[in-house]
């Protein structure tokens, strides 16, 4: 490694530290995390985090501590539909492994020795009656006894302590308006709780890399729709499903990403958020708005979308007949059915570059990140085609490319076929922004 490698990654981390400053992010820790050797690399990336200004709430599970207290205990254990039975007589043992767990997370975010992350950190945290739930009832004829779901989340008794800048600790239990206290799932009190906060992120950890494929390869992205499918098709088992179920189940509420992280690598929490390709899987919600390749039934409405910039001069007019022919090429931003916005990637392989081209934007909606997620999926469809250099041709948004990692260039610099189909009339200007 460069002796000035640390350098480079902490100037470009800065646009990720301003994205996240102020937002909320979830983070779900099973109980064989919080065992892992790895915990006390969590903990001090948790720490980073919340000196950078992110709101953390963090949600705990205790599968493994409660197996074990109950098998210290003499106590068999059942398990219907996934769930653990818990009935009245594995409640202490049940309570004292979700206790021992929250002092110990505690304990673990007041450290503050000298030359360590945690020193002259000072975070408070707090913990209590956040999760109101209810039984789980009778199902198949078992009983579940105390084993509860999430019925509602006290939004507002965590926000103030997150705007006292306070790291809120939600463990696996919650009460009932009668006195009553349930064993919960993990899993759920975090899609849940990033639900109800409408979080910025839920970060999800798991043993793995991610979600992996048939062939153990990891995903890197998937939509709420294609993790849903994964989960119809049987194509997520065991643990893997509910923690991907979970992911889906908070982007369909309104969470704008989740992330399906190792708990065992070090710092995959930190490249995850603070890196353009992250260490694990990205869960996006795709309900009513999404970015995706157009398709022939989209022409209509790119061609409404576009003409009023053909007629001001900002795009190159474009007939139906070639919108037909070049469809393949487009990616659209669509919202509640309307297509709000539209980019294409026209690529040079023999010089491994590629335009973006016919951008736009509904005026209603530039001020809410459209164009940068449109342009995100250029780059990333770039990528895929092995394209090194993106370029764009813009006669009155130079400063909006600029601010985006675009260089100016020359009109020399473009490829062949384009440099020789290049409209001096129209005098655009030509930046460039490296992939590789």
């Amino acid at each position: 490694m460069k002796s000035n490698d640390w350098l480079h990654g902490f100037r470009h981390s800065s646009p990720y530290i301003n994205a996240h400053r102020g937002r909320t992010v979830v983070l779900s820790i099973g109980g064989d995390a919080l065992a892992h050797d790895n915990l006390i690399n969590i903990i001090h990336d948790l720490t980073l985090l919340s000196s950078l200004g992110v709101r953390l709430v963090i949600t705990f599970g205790a599968r493994a501590q409660i197996q074990q207290r109950l098998d210290e205990a003499g106590l068999a254990s059942s398990f219907h539909r996934g769930l653990r039975v818990t009935p009245e007589a594995h409640l202490p043992q049940v309570l004292q492994a979700i206790g021992g767990l929250r002092t110990y997370l505690e304990s673990q975010l007041s450290l503050g020795l000298v030359n360590s992350p945690m020193h002259n950190a000072r975070i408070r945290v707090s913990s209590g009656n956040f999760v109101t739930a209810k039984p789980v009832g009778v199902l198949d004829g078992v009983d579940y006894g105390h084993t509860g779901r999430v019925r509602r989340i006290d939004v507002a008794g965590i926000e103030s302590l997150l705007e006292l800048g306070h790291i809120v600790l939600v463990p696996p239990q919650g009460y009932s308006p009668t006195g009553d206290v349930f064993n919960l799932s993990y899993e759920d009190v975090g899609s849940q709780v990033a639900a109800a906060l409408q979080a910025e992120k839920l970060i999800i950890f798991t043993r793995h890399q991610g979600v992996l494929d048939e062939n153990g390869a990891l995903i890197r992205e998937l939509s709420a729709g294609q993790a849903s499918d994964r989960l119809a098709a049987a194509r997520a088992s065991g643990d893997d499903a509910d923690l991907l179920r979970a992911a889906c189940e908070a982007c369909v509420k309104g969470v704008q990403r989740a992330h399906i992280i190792s708990y065992a690598a070090d710092g995959a929490l930190l490249e995850e958020l603070f890196t353009r390709d992250g260490s694990g899987t990205l869960v996006s919600g795709d309900t009513y708005e999404q970015i995706r390749p157009a398709g022939v039934e989209d022409i209509g409405g790119i061609v409404e979308l576009i003409r009023p910039l053909e007629e001001a001069g900002v795009l190159v007019r474009r007939s139906r007949e070639m919108l037909e022919t070049e469809i393949e090429r487009f990616v659209v931003a669509e919202r509640d059915g309307t297509v709000v916005g539209c980019a294409a990637l026209y690529d040079y392989p023999d010089e491994q570059a590629g335009e973006l081209s016919c951008f736009a934007v509904d005026a209603n909606y530039r001020r809410a990140g459209r164009g940068d997620e449109l342009l995100a999926m250029i780059e990333r469809l770039a990528r895929s085609q092995g394209i090194q250099r993106l370029f764009v041709l813009t006669t009155q948004t130079e400063h909006w490319f600029r601010e985006r990692g675009f260089q100016p260039s020359t009109v020399q610099a473009l490829p062949g076929p384009k440099l020789a189909a290049y409209n001096a009339q129209r005098n655009s200007k030509v930046f460039v922004k490296p992939l590789c």
